[in-house]
């Protein structure tokens, strides 16, 4: 069986280089070449920019910055490359370039390729519809101090799921500036910040006399490397489109 060849951007970041080592231990992916600033002594050509990919492949992996998104979507584009694309950040308009060249390829784009956080994402939102508005949400989510932004993508993510049953919701980030009781469409988000914390988050459900909890804890970036890769194990097989890692593990 020929192995899945892979094109990595962003292949000398922390989930970049968790994504080439998983690959390849893996019998079944193989990283042909990588694009990044630096080399960092990988075990196979890269390259600074996207012009100067010469290798053929089955799949394009991002795990880079947002602003390489317009140069990485021609490439993805003009070979006809499905592209799993794991970073955060995009803007408007970026996302607006991911589903355009989604009507061409096979684009798939998730916030967190964690398996078992998507499977969360379904538990929370059935959660949210079988407890009702009667119980009110708040969500917590640590991660490690080097970590630039707040709330995580993922606590949004997780946001974003009660709000679909929850229409009404409306997000809160601090209550330390207002002296009130608790809305009841309140979805307060609370950031932790410290040491090498990988990634915590924890969706409350609290009622009348009783809490409903639902967490996970990431123990390294590995998992995360083990969903990208069985995210394009998935899009190589479908028609253009816009999916998400919820599609991948249904």
């Amino acid at each position: 069986m020929d192995k899945i060849k892979i094109i990595l951007s962003g292949c000398s970041g922390k989930l970049g280089s968790a994504i080439a080592k998983r690959a390849s231990d893996s019998e079944k992916f193989a990283v042909v070449c990588g694009i990044d600033v630096k080399e960092n002594g990988a075990p196979f050509p890269v390259y600074t920019s996207f012009d100067s990919v010469k290798e053929d492949a089955d799949v394009l992996i991002d795990a880079s910055h947002h602003a390489t998104t317009p140069a990485l979507l021609e490439l993805a584009v003009s070979r006809g490359i499905p592209a799993v694309i794991c970073t955060t950040g995009h803007t408007e308009a970026e996302v607006a370039m991911i589903k355009l060249a989604s009507e061409k390829i096979p684009v798939l784009k998730s916030r967190n390729m964690s398996v078992g956080i998507n499977v969360l994402l379904d538990l929370v939102k059935r959660a949210a519809s079988a407890l009702g508005d009667g119980y009110d949400v708040e969500i917590v989510e640590a991660h490690h101090g080097m970590k630039l932004d707040a709330p995580s993508g993922t606590a949004l993510m997780l946001a974003d799921s009660v709000k679909e049953v929850r229409e009404d919701s409306e997000y809160i980030y601090a209550r330390n500036d207002v002296r009130r009781p608790r809305g009841k469409d309140e979805i307060g988000i609370h950031s932790i910040r410290g040491g090498t914390i990988v990634g915590e988050h924890s969706v409350i459900f609290a009622g009348h006399d009783e809490v409903v909890t639902i967490s996970h804890s990431a123990g390294s970036r590995e998992l995360f490397a083990t969903g990208a890769l069985r995210a394009a194990e998935f899009l190589i097989k479908k028609e253009p489109g816009f999916y998400t890692m919820g599609d991948a593990v249904k």
